[in-house]
């Protein structure tokens, strides 16, 4: 696995990972990313609030899973290094932490791999949809040791693809994980008017809309860690407050562990 994995790059065009930049407040983007973030901000005023509150969600995730003994960590669908990243959550708990992200956009891949020159940390090409030759790569394996407990984490990724397909590529990764291990995911949706448009002024790529029952189950093969499946502000908490109805939309996240 290698560039073939990579989609090609377009900088005409907007991209997933470049408009998440902007909104999280990063410089690797281009105009159209730019303009697309500014029609979604436009649209619903909260979008760029929710980029960082789930990068906020990731860390505080990531943390907490670290402090249970985790040392090795695969990041599928990354994004391009801006605010805190995975590794640094996780080296600030275990020095030795070691962290595989995954992306199929070939700017990520880049600007990864001249940011990552400290060992344990590398960039690899890859396809959410494509879990196996992911797991499979000789870029992966050569930190990450799939026998031994590992975090997966799946964040602001699977409303890109339908439930079905969520469903098997989560079930896929689940199956290759060690006992012990954890998947963390994250997951915008919403209804209503403003969600439909929403959803049709993202042209970077096709949004799918789960329901919270359809994303309860990418957990499957996995047990909740409290508070459940919440809404990503609120994780950790002691109990779940019930999450708000979605209007024009709401991020819903959280943490399993496979016994």
């Amino acid at each position: 696995m290698g560039d073939d994995v990579l989609l090609p790059l377009d900088a005409s065009k907007p991209n997933v990972a470049r408009a998440y930049d902007y909104l999280l407040g990063g410089k690797d983007n281009f105009a159209p990313d730019r303009e697309l973030a500014a029609r979604l901000i436009e649209l619903c005023p909260v979008v760029a609030e929710g980029a960082k509150e789930n990068r906020h969600f990731l860390i505080r995730a990531v943390d907490w899973v670290s402090r249970q003994g985790i040392t090795q960590f695969i990041d599928v669908g990354s994004g391009l290094p801006t605010m805190t990243n995975t590794h640094e959550a996780a080296r600030a708990v275990h020095r030795g932490a070691r962290v595989a992200y995954v992306d199929n956009d070939p700017v990520v891949i880049s600007h990864a791999q001249a940011m990552l020159t400290c060992g344990g940390i590398v960039a690899v090409p890859g396809d959410l949809r494509e879990p196996e030759d992911i797991l499979a790569s000789p870029l992966l394996t050569e930190v990450i040791d799939l026998r031994e407990p590992v975090c997966l984490i799946l964040c602001a990724v699977l409303h890109f693809i339908d439930a079905a397909t969520a469903r098997a590529v989560t079930a896929t990764f689940v199956r290759a994980l060690a006992p012990g291990s954890y998947l963390i995911i994250s997951v915008a949706r919403g209804d209503g008017e403003i969600a439909d448009q929403f959803k049709q002024s993202y042209t970077a790529s096709s949004l799918q809309n789960h329901s919270p029952e359809q994303i309860a189950e990418f957990f499957t093969g996995t047990e909740f860690v409290p508070p459940g499946l919440v809404e990503a502000r609120m994780w950790p908490v002691t109990a779940a407050e019930p999450a708000k109805p979605a209007t024009a939309g709401q991020l819903l996240a959280g943490v399993g562990r496979k016994p």
